[in-house]
Parts: C-alpha cells; structure tokens; sequence
C-alpha cells in the first residue's frame, strides 16, 4: 500500500523535521470548525472507503471524562452519514469504569452513547489477526466482533498520553481494538512480569503500532481516519475527571486515508505552536518516546510521513507541508 522507508530518528524521543523524512506525499484535509459540522464536512472528504456494516472507533470515555469529543457531534454525524452504524470499543485492561461489560455498559449510559448501538467487541472473546511484518508480535487478539465488519471509521479525539506520549488514531485503534485479555496485556506487560506496565517507550511504541497494523490490515481499502484536536489534555480521556488541565490551544479537526500522514501531521501542528503553547504536550510526547508511533509506522509500510494539506475552510486550497512548517502554519493559529 505505501513504501517502506527508514526514517532518520528512529528512537521515540527526537522530533524529526519535515525535510528530513523521505517518501511519498499523502493527502490531509483540515478545518478550523470544531463542531457537528466541521465533522461533516472533513468526514466527506475522507468518506469513499465507507461501505457496508460500519464500525465507528472512537474513545467513549470514563465516566463524566471532560475532554471526549462531544457525544452531540458524534450523533449528529453518524444520523447523517452512516444511520446504520455500530460505536465499537472493548473493555480495558486497567480497573476503572470500563474493565469490565457490565460496568462499561453502565459508562456508556452516564456518558449518553444511547443514540445508536455500542458494540463491547470483547465481551464474549476475542479474534486473531495476523500482523505482518512486527518484530514482536505474528498475530494480535482484537475483539471478537470485529471482523464482522466491512468498514471502519476512526474518529479519535487527538491528546497526550500517560504511556504512549499522544493518543491519535494509531493509539485509537492499536489499544481500543485489542481485546482487554490478552490483547492489552501482550502490548503493555512483559512475559513473566508482575508489573502490568512493564513495557515502555520505543517497545510500547512499537508493540501498540503492530496492533493497529494488525487492524488496518484487515480493514484493507475500507477503512478511514480522523483526528479531533481540541480540550487537548496531556492526560488521555481513559483518565476521565482526573485529566490534568487542558493548557494546548485547540487547533481543528484534521481527516486521512492515511493513518501516518494523519498522526504526523497533528504532532507537527503541535511543533509549529508557539513554544509557551506546546511545552507540556511536547514534553509529554518527548519523554514518553511518543514519535516513536510515527517512525514505525512509517518503517512497517502504514503510510507517508510526508504530506499536502487541503485546506478545506477556503475553497480546498491544497498548501505543501513543508511550505506550511515554515511559515509555522499561520493558516491554523492565526
């Protein structure tokens, strides 16, 4: 699907500016308009691969989490575009509101993800996909119902990450589509190990990248991917109340066919933000080896780490990255 290059930086913790990547250039779209409609819109230009039963990724969130993407605008996107479509997610690997069907089912409620049907994908198992060309892992555990679907859309609400530095669409679907056990637990504790989080940095990077692989893979054609960047905490909404504050100015929503040109580009909007602006979530992505995500799944053939921006606010004016980088993207922080 994309070619294979090796990108300079290849540890988690360096950011590698734009004219040192190497390949070929996807297409990104981007809108200011964080709302229903903004969604709408980016979701059309992303929207061909979308056919058959649907499958919606997206974090439901703990219990009254302050930074999920509003439930509103979800709703309203799906009963336009996809009224048929299910909301997918499995239980978690950590205690809290979601480890478990019964109390998830309870979390959706409070959260108000009634308006169409929640599918707890692992809540009778799991299934196997195969992962081609992981280092740690041939097959990964996702839920059960998941290759019961034709399409999947990945809406995922752009954020810092506790362990994985930033939360986009490969963390969406490399953790949320891994069953709860053993999915999880393969990704994040080492064999053998009572520490649950025993594995960190370029590994978990790593390991969480081959998982989504795993996903994207399968899907083939007929999957999709957008990012919402806004209320961007360093903590992941799996955090709920607890997040820290949100101190990162909102930015819009970005959409891809290509789940690397996409996260990639979301993490260069941050580097391009004022310095004062961006501080935590760069620190929370350098010291956690975040960049890693990108580099690998660049190395594992996911898509491009280089890429043109379609301005979709002002008539689809299509703007080179690199020529956007340098002028520190007036266009979105203006």
């Amino acid at each position: 699907m994309f070619e294979v290059r090796k990108m300079p930086g290849l540890g988690g913790e360096k950011y590698v500016p734009y004219n040192e990547r190497t390949g070929e250039k996807s297409i990104v779209y981007f809108t200011r308009d964080l709302s229903a409609a903004g969604l709408k819109k980016l979701y059309e230009k992303v929207c061909a691969p979308i056919t058959g039963k649907v499958a919606v990724k997206l974090h439901t969130g703990e219990q009254h989490g302050p930074n999920i993407i509003p439930r509103p605008w979800v709703q309203e996107l799906m009963e336009s575009e996809f009224p048929d479509a299910t909301i997918i997610e499995t239980n978690t690997y950590y205690e809290g509101d979601r480890d478990s069907t019964e109390k998830h089912r309870e979390t959706l409620k409070v959260n108000g993800w009634t308006f169409c049907p929640v599918d707890i994908m692992d809540a009778e198992g799991d299934a196997r996909l195969p992962v081609t060309g992981g280092k740690w892992f041939t097959e990964m555990s996702v839920g059960k119902t998941l290759p019961t679907y034709d399409s999947l859309v990945t809406l995922t609400h752009f954020k810092g990450h506790v362990m994985g530095g930033f939360g986009g669409s490969n963390k969406n679907l490399g953790i949320g589509c891994a069953s709860a056990f053993p999915g999880k637990k393969w990704i994040h504790r080492q064999a053998g190990s009572e520490d649950m989080w025993s594995i960190a940095e370029d590994e978990l990077m790593e390991r969480m990248t081959e998982s989504t692989k795993a996903t994207v893979d399968h899907f083939k054609d007929h999957i999709t991917f957008i990012n919402v960047m806004r209320n961007m905490s360093v903590s992941c909404d799996c955090e709920g109340v607890a997040a820290e504050p949100v101190v990162t100015p909102n930015v819009g929503i970005i959409a891809s066919l290509d789940i690397c040109a996409l996260d990639t580009a979301c993490v260069d909007l941050i580097y391009a933000m004022k310095p004062e602006d961006s501080a935590a979530l760069r620190e929370r992505i350098e010291t956690r080896h975040g960049l890693r995500q990108l580099a690998y799944m660049h190395e594992l053939g996911m898509g491009n780490t280089r890429y043109d921006l379609v301005d979709c606010d002002n008539g689809d004016v299509l703007i080179s990255q690199q020529e956007a980088v340098a002028h520190c993207m007036p266009f979105v922080l203006e």
